[in-house]
């Protein structure tokens, strides 16, 4: 064996060492083949259709963004119209996308205009029908959908956060194609996901709002009766739990009256964690701190409004209220009674991203392991057919030289698997699709690669030298049709879901694996044939 075949074959070897340790990890002694097997079943993860979990979809409330818009808008507007002592009635929401500013002073209609047409230029503009010296202001359409497209896109990607902080392996987390506000969520491997579900849920949509009345009411009856009826302009009732102190006490539903338009949101959140209640051992509460831009506004409202009450709003219900003590700049707290689990997953919730708007939940499909038991039986059982019948062929058409087509085709097959353990992608049954798609493309360079040198030997070529030009001139062939697959299978990754992201990423590993195996590793294994069978002796092929 000359010296570059000798680092040839160390090379070989290295590679399959690294494949074994990636499939099987370090052997521990004595092993047994149920602890092999067991290693091998932690090191391959399997989507949905293989391992089982569940299927979810989630429908985001994009028009509670819009809503968002509209109580910001209005807030917006009184200040202005406040601070330029514009003259008007008053300023309420008619519906998500209309504002109705009603009796603008005549002769200040003119800035009136000048000031919405400057400040406010999402909105349209219109005297109201049947309001003397009244205006409509519009959301205008291009906006609307522009609130609902990034209210989607922030949904995802929030969600994407949460499930990822959760550790759980390799989610689906996509539109579902059928509704622009719907969000399709697997969980392989989750037969019971409770708490994934739970945090999926919890909107995290925090909000800081000032209390406009400083205690709360047993029902809405009440409060509207002590308000004559109507509530206050730029106000609603959210409704919330009774603050109790003492240990036992039940707790009663209650309602406060807040401001619509919140200070702060949880999209101004720059940390949030738990921590002990120092007031209250075996409760835990989270801390949270506030980006520079809300720090500015919440230290002079808070300072505006010392004496008065501020409610903590979580998902459209207080989780507790407290009256503003001092000027408040960059952090608070938020207390409700939490143990340390809801702690850590309120934290986690709010680290993650709040989300624009709250989500409903549609639907869910608990996948059986039965279905994923099935499918791999009979995908492993058509891909080792498929691989026998193959060798059958190669070893019966080709002699010795399909022996080594077949010891070619096996190590592609470890290698393959081996990339997926540690790249920790997920297998599922498209991707055994994959598999055995890689089984026929690399029957195929073999047999090319054969033909090829068949060729030179009927031309009267001796054995190293058809060798050699069989490799050579099949090498452009094989690269060009596995660069175009791969192409492809680029294309299929980059703009298919789920699944179809399955099959590209288990062909492009096993075409990758194939040029090694059918170019570098097929070569070495005739050049070792040649150098030790005698100088005249025919090739078996």
């Amino acid at each position: 064996m000359t010296s570059q075949l000798r680092w040839k074959s160390i090379i070989i070897l290295a590679v399959v060492l690294l494949c074994v340790f990636g499939l099987f990890g370090l052997p521990e002694f004595p092993t047994s083949i149920s602890q092999l097997k067991a290693n091998f079943a932690q090191r391959i993860h399997l989507g949905l259709d293989l391992r089982g979990g569940s299927h979810l979809v989630l429908q985001v409330q994009t028009q509670e963004a819009v809503g968002l818009r509209c109580d910001q808008t209005i807030d917006q507007l009184t200040k202005q119209l406040h601070d330029k002592n514009i003259t008007v009635g008053e300023v309420n929401r008619r519906s998500d996308t209309e504002i109705l500013v009603s009796d603008v002073a005549t002769d200040q209609t003119g800035t009136f205009r000048d000031l919405v047409h400057d400040q406010f230029p999402d909105w349209n503009m219109a005297p109201a029908a049947g309001a003397n010296s009244g205006y409509l202001l519009t959301l205008k359409p291009s906006v609307v959908t522009e609130i609902q497209r990034d209210t989607m896109d922030q949904a995802l990607e929030t969600i994407h956060r949460r499930i990822d902080a959760l550790g759980l392996t390799e989610p689906t987390i996509a539109p579902t194609g059928r509704e622009d506000n719907e969000i399709l969520v697997q969980l392989p491997g989750e037969g019971d996901p409770s708490r994934a579900k739970a945090v999926i849920q919890a909107g995290g949509l925090l909000e800081l709002r000032r209390a406009a009345d400083d205690h709360p009411y047993p029902s809405e009856a009440e409060a509207l009766a002590s308000h004559g009826g109507v509530l206050p302009p730029g106000t609603e009732l959210v409704p919330g739990k009774s603050e109790s102190s003492e240990p036992g006490q039940v707790t009663t539903q209650v309602w406060y009256l807040l401001d619509r338009a919140p200070i702060v949101t949880g999209q101004d959140l720059r940390s949030a964690s738990p921590e002990p209640n120092p007031q209250d051992p075996g409760h835990w509460e989270v801390h949270f701190s506030l980006s520079n831009a809300a720090a500015a506004r919440f230290g002079p409202f808070t300072e505006a409004n010392v004496g008065h009450q501020m409610a903590i709003v979580l998902d459209r219900k207080v989780q507790s209220s407290a009256v503003i003590k001092s000027r408040i700049e960059d952090s608070g707290v938020i207390e409700g009674n939490f143990s340390q689990d809801t702690a850590q997953d309120l934290g986690l919730v709010l680290r993650a991203g709040a989300l624009p708007a709250s989500i409903k939940y549609l639907e869910e499909r608990t996948v059986g392991p039965s279905l994923g038991a099935d499918s791999i039986r009979e995908g492993v059982q058509a891909s080792f057919a498929s691989l026998i019948v193959v060798m059958i062929f190669l070893v019966i058409y080709y002699r010795l030289a399909g022996v080594n087509a077949v010891v070619a085709l096996v190590l592609n097959l470890v290698i393959l698997l081996a990339a997926l353990a540690y790249l920790q992608a997920v297998l599922t049954l498209p991707g055994i699709a994959g598999v055995i798609l890689t089984i026929g493309m690399g029957v195929d360079s073999n047999v090319l690669v054969f033909e090829r040198i068949r060729e030179e030997l009927r031309a009267g070529k001796a054995n190293a030298s058809a060798v050699d030009q069989g490799f050579s001139k099949a090498f452009l062939t094989i690269l060009d049709t596995h660069i175009t697959t791969i192409v492809s299978a680029a294309f299929l990754f980059v703009f298919g879901t789920g699944p179809v992201k399955g099959f590209a990423v288990t062909l492009v590993i096993g075409l990758l694996a194939n040029l090694f195996t059918s170019i570098y590793v097929s070569r070495v294994i005739f050049d070792w044939h040649l150098s030790r069978m005698p100088r005249q002796a025919a090739l078996s092929i």
